[in-house]
């Protein structure tokens, strides 16, 4: 093709050219906050795993190192998982020595009707990015945090995938002013209550 794409390739090719990739992350004011500890007891995700994708269709970019996957697209990751309409991966080479090593996933941005899952949580948005390189994840947009029965609400999520930490924001409002974070928290009932 003149322009430097590849046509759109089947599910299952798609499934494999990402592990392909996926592989080379083995290595490698004034607004009231809330926080909730994630993820595992021990705080942090192994973020050391590879990730798999799958989706309807993968476009590669190879002149911007861009994979673009859209319709029904899964990630998983370890514990993680994440689900969106379409998905742009971000990628570049590993290094300038040209010793085949693989390229390097830096950033994945996640459109239309995020949601993210771990064990202990679930959140959702508008849009998500995903700074592999700096292990945190950003959801933006109506983000609703859930852990169990407690309920946090805002209009971003930053969850450092290293210390398990997440931290919900209120967004700017329509009359500009700084918007609030609203918790829903349901103590848990002893036994015999």
């Amino acid at each position: 093709m003149d322009n430097g794409q590849i046509p759109k390739m089947p599910r299952h090719l798609s499934k494999i050219t990402v592990i392909l990739l996926a592989i080379s992350l083995m290595g490698s004011g004034g607004l009231p906050d809330a926080y909730a500890q994630s993820a595992t007891s021990g705080g942090g995700f192994d973020t050391n795993q590879p990730i798999e994708i799958t989706a309807d269709s993968l476009e590669v970019q190879q002149a911007n190192q861009q994979a673009v996957f859209e319709g029904n697209v899964q990630v998983v990751q370890g514990e993680i998982r994440m689900r969106s309409s379409k998905l742009v991966v971000h990628y570049s080479e590993k290094n300038q020595s040209n010793d085949g090593a693989p390229t390097n996933i830096r950033q994945i941005d996640a459109m239309g009707d995020v949601f993210l899952s771990s064990p202990r949580e679930t959140a959702q948005g508008d849009k998500g990015v995903y700074d592999v390189t700096n292990k945190q994840i950003d959801l933006q947009g109506n983000v609703v945090l859930t852990q169990g029965k407690n309920v946090l609400r805002g209009d971003n999520l930053t969850l450092d995938l290293v210390s398990g930490k997440s931290r919900v924001e209120g967004g700017a409002t329509t009359d500009g002013k700084t918007g609030r974070v609203k918790g829903i928290f349901v103590p848990e009932k002893k036994a015999g209550e």
